[in-house]
């Protein structure tokens, strides 16, 4: 009898636990990540990765969360096919790019590749310098969506 009490209370212990760990785990969100293409002093582009995209919840809008605006001056769709290479240049404007479906990369200095996924967002500061490379890899169009910040 005893053991019984002993295995069913280690098992609700365990289970309290577990329970415990997923609420926990529910709470917590995934982080934003934007990948930031930037010329560094040696006239390279580089490229960090951003996480600290801060959101704020809308009493307004019960259960959403939003960053702060950012304002912009454009939105455009993008699509590239299959083998579509753009040799260094640097970004004509800055922008946001957040790949919707296909896939691609971004070539920086030193042969460093970042890839672009469903669902990645970078941010194209690289004015100025030797530029990165850009292509689209795989076997389908990459479509993009390309959001023109504002001067500041």
């Amino acid at each position: 009898m005893r053991s019984k009490w002993l295995l069913s209370s280690a098992f609700m212990a365990c289970f309290a636990l577990g329970w415990g760990t997923h609420a926990q785990t529910a709470q917590r969100h995934k982080p934003v990540s934007i990948t930031r293409l930037y010329t560094g002093p040696d006239g390279q582009s580089h490229a960090e990765v951003i996480t600290d995209v801060r959101f704020t919840s809308d009493p307004a809008r019960k259960g959403l969360e939003a960053s702060e605006n950012i304002k912009v001056v454009g939105l455009q769709f993008a699509r590239t096919s299959p083998g579509w290479f753009n040799d260094w240049h640097v970004a004509e404007r800055h922008q946001y790019v957040v790949t919707l479906s296909g896939r691609g990369e971004i070539e920086v200095a030193e042969g460093r590749k970042i890839a672009l996924e469903p669902g990645s967002v970078f941010l194209a500061e690289d004015a100025t310098g030797k530029g990165h490379i850009s292509r689209t890899i795989g076997t389908e169009d990459r479509i993009a969506l390309n959001i023109r910040v504002a001067d500041k």
